[in-house]
């Protein structure tokens, strides 16, 4: 299960979404996360919990003619790109 880091919070400005740290979050991290629409869905599965698997399901659903291994290498290149702002994932998910 992956999910966002206490102290990371979504915001939207204009047409782009931004992760930003408060707290102590921002201790570690001290700058923003950039997302666009799609980046921002994920971002909000990520808050209620989700694994790699799901998102790929979801990424299926959402976008039609994606096929699996697409919606799964831009899952993995999301979650790649804000593994800071993830926390510790247990072993095996």
């Amino acid at each position: 299960m992956l999910k966002t880091k206490k102290g990371f919070l979504l915001r939207r400005l204009g047409d782009e979404y931004m992760a930003v740290a408060i707290g102590e979050a921002s201790r570690h991290f001290n700058g923003m996360i950039r997302l666009n629409e799609t980046g921002a869905f994920y971002w909000k599965e990520l808050e209620k919990g989700s694994s790699e698997d799901e998102l790929t399901a979801k990424t299926l659903e959402r976008f039609e003619g994606v096929d699996e291994a697409t919606a799964r290498q831009d899952v993995r290149a999301f979650l790649d790109s804000v593994q800071v702002a993830l926390e510790d994932a247990a072993p095996n998910d």
